[in-house]
């Protein structure tokens, strides 16, 4: 950690960050700070303005004032000025790396790789898209038709701490290429990278009050800004008790939602699957220590094979390497907090006492302590039971076995949750079969974590509301219009109406 300069400023890994809010153009202080803690080390790493109602107020009435002026943009310019953001995450990718993994604790070499790219894409993606974007004219009795997709006004978007800058710039994307402004909360536990990019969107040229920032817990600054009548969007990604909450909020505003939430997603692997890639497959959930909303940590193996797949995935895990994720060799980091260390051993520990067996791992690891927990695989587990049902959001994988095709599809769909689910088999037209009937807004088949930014993302059930990309993206952040041109004036359209 590197000490503070300034009340106001803080210097991680080499990197100076304001740590005041965003509000029309300038920082702007709180009169109190909470304290940002890495999870490497528990250390503090910086005290960060503490927003509430007046900043909220704040921030709202400056993405308002601004609203007319951005909306009224041609695509094309707005595009222009978001592909200079996109420049400029990418001009400063490797800042935003050591910041956000010191921050929140992930992978530096993935950032490096592919975080940080990816951040740049979704400003770069959306600004063509929204240059792309079809507005088809038809016809209908001799009258044109016209779709066209309007701004919808000041969009509030809050985002969570396990991929803090790729999931607000996969919101704040689209939401800005469509001439929306934006509120944005970032993550108390990890919003460091938030405040950069707002200096990165200043140094592009973005106006004043397009894009704000309120930093603040969720109590204090989420929930005045998703009850704010102000608002005309609201995105959220996070649990889905904290939904619930919001949704009830916002509703007496009727503001739209998109709400991407939690999962348990099935790896459903069948005897004649290539094996060394679903073995693959399965170690690769233990990735950013399972704080993956999409992860699919529910094993599901046919039986003819369960003891030698389970038997090489442990030995795959054990070579995992567990450390500092600043060093480029190590392959899982720690735990966000220590609150949340506590409510992922409190999974473990419960379903070890109600009969599952821990064939590695099954708690902290002693051997470094803090907030690393160790690569954990669970097996006998009782159907049903809490490690099979509810999300865990650490590095905790069960593995079950099943007989049947149907039993492998009736068990990947045994939960509330429907976020994605992921089958390897080699059997063309079983993956056709299965892929079918899995509850899933994503499927992979043979494959993990694959998606073209254009396709759309989401869950069923408890998994969330909505989807988002490409033009899934534009339906949610504006209000789609169809303008009907009568051919000749007033009289000649009298007729048709």
């Amino acid at each position: 950690m590197s000490a503070s300069t300034t009340p106001s400023l803080a210097t991680v890994e080499g990197v100076d960050v304001d740590t005041r809010h965003w509000i029309n153009g300038e920082r702007v202080a709180s009169a109190t700070t909470f304290t940002d803690v890495s999870p490497i080390d528990e250390q503090p790493i910086a005290e960060i303005s503490a927003g509430g109602a007046a900043e909220v107020d704040a921030a709202v009435a400056a993405a308002r004032a601004a609203f007319p002026s951005w909306a009224a943009l041609p695509a094309a310019e707005r595009a222009t000025i978001l592909r200079r953001v996109a420049d400029g995450i990418d001009a400063r990718a490797e800042e935003l790396a050591r910041v956000e993994t010191r921050d929140n604790g992930s992978l530096l070499r993935s950032h490096r790789r592919g975080v940080m790219p990816r951040v740049g894409m979704n400003f770069r993606f959306f600004a063509d898209w929204v240059e792309n974007l079809d507005h088809p004219d038809g016809e209908i009795r001799g009258h044109r038709e016209r779709v066209s997709y309007d701004p919808a006004g000041v969009a509030a978007i809050i985002t969570p701490w396990n991929a803090p800058l790729m999931l607000a710039t996969w919101r704040i994307g689209p939401a800005l290429a469509a001439g929306n402004t934006v509120v944005a909360k970032p993550p108390e536990w990890a919003p460091l990278t938030a405040s950069l990019l707002a200096d990165i969107t200043a140094e592009a040229g973005l106006p004043a009050g397009v894009f704000n920032v309120v930093q603040g817990t969720g109590a204090e600054a989420g929930a005045p800004l998703t009850a704010h009548p102000g608002i005309n969007r609201l995105s959220f990604t996070g649990s889905v008790p904290t939904a619930g909450t919001i949704a009830t909020a916002a509703a007496p505003n009727i503001v739209p939602l998109s709400f991407e939430l939690g999962g348990k997603s099935p790896l459903v692997v069948f005897a004649d699957s290539d094996f060394d890639l679903a073995v693959s497959l399965a170690v690769e959930q233990f990735d950013n220590s399972g704080q993956v909303c999409l992860g699919a940590f529910r094993i599901l193996v046919e039986d003819s094979i369960r003891d030698t797949f389970l038997d090489a995935v442990v030995e795959r895990a054990r070579a995992i390497v567990q450390g500092d994720p600043r060093h480029e060799d190590t392959d899982m980091s720690c735990l966000i907090s220590r609150a949340h260390l506590e409510r992922v051993d409190g999974f473990v520990q419960r379903a070890k006492g109600a009969g599952a067996k821990a064939v590695l791992g099954g708690g902290p690891n002693d051997d470094l302590g803090h907030l690393y927990y160790r690569p954990t695989i669970l097996v006998d587990a009782e159907p049903g039971s809490e490690i099979l049902t509810e999300e865990v959001f650490g590095p905790v994988l069960t593995v079950q076995s099943f007989t049947t095709e149907d039993q492998a599809v009736e068990m990947a769909n045994s939960t509330r949750f429907g976020l994605a689910a992921t089958l390897v088999t080699g059997d063309p037209e079983r993956a056709e079969r299965v892929s079918s009937r899995l509850n899933a807004g994503t499927v992979w088949v043979n494959c993990f974590f694959v998606r073209d930014l254009g396709a759309p993302f989401g869950g069923n059930g408890k998994s969330g509301i909505g989807r988002e990309g490409g033009t899934w993206s534009f339906d949610f952040y504006t209000d789609v219009k169809n303008t009907v041109f009568a051919p000749h004036g007033w009289n000649a359209g009298k007729g048709a109406r």
